[in-house]
């Protein structure tokens, strides 16, 4: 009896000290094979990685499936991180990729601001936007009508908090047409905004 408390403190200590543990020794302890770090760096990161897959898909159950590919990938190439990137930066990445092909395939990729217009307007009259007192649901709504290319941008900096760099790094552009499309993006959203009565959020 003695003997299964000893282990079972010992498990604990374990899985506390790795959750102590940074991002990038995580990896490298994955590379191992150690999955008592590879549930820890799921737990840290799969709601994000979540979030920012169902953005660019629309699907739930889609996103789902993708962040198991994201982290299985994660489980199988952690050796080759190379820490040029923050972990999640890196994590966004793989999403990103998984996301676009799973567009492709269903051949959804090809979203132009013409079918952008067709979404459904909730803040089309001023009694909608009176009806809608939960800013955060009208932003969220605004994001949403935004080009594909331009959400992206908003989604990373805002939501995720990236840097130009890191959002660069991720979508696989310079940093010149980050900030060119964060500008159109937010002038854009700004119109949005504005068109829903959120003056505040559009100035």
């Amino acid at each position: 009896m003695q003997n299964v408390i000893a282990i079972n403190a010992q498990a604990s200590q374990s899985i506390i000290a790795a959750q102590a543990t940074s991002d990038d020794m995580l990896l490298e302890s994955i590379a191992d094979g150690n999955r008592t770090s590879m549930h820890i760096l799921y737990c840290r990161h799969n709601v994000r990685v979540y979030r920012f897959i169902l953005r660019i898909v629309r699907d739930a159950t889609t996103a789902e499936d993708l962040v198991s590919q994201v982290f299985l990938d994660v489980w199988r190439t952690a050796g080759q991180f190379q820490g040029r990137s923050q972990v999640s930066t890196w994590l966004l990445s793989i999403a990103r990729f998984k996301a676009l092909t799973a567009m492709r395939q269903r051949r959804f990729e090809d979203i132009d601001q013409e079918d952008v217009r067709q979404i459904p307007d909730s803040c089309d009259t001023p009694e909608t936007s009176l009806d809608r007192s939960d800013t955060s649901a009208i932003l969220r709504a605004c994001v949403a009508k935004l080009s594909p290319a331009h959400r992206e941008i908003i989604t990373l900096v805002y939501y995720h908090e990236k840097s130009v760099e890191e959002v660069g790094q991720i979508i696989g552009i310079p940093q010149s047409t980050v900030k060119t499309r964060m500008f159109y993006a937010r002038k854009q959203l700004a119109e949005l905004l504005k068109g829903c009565g959120v003056e505040r959020f559009a100035a």
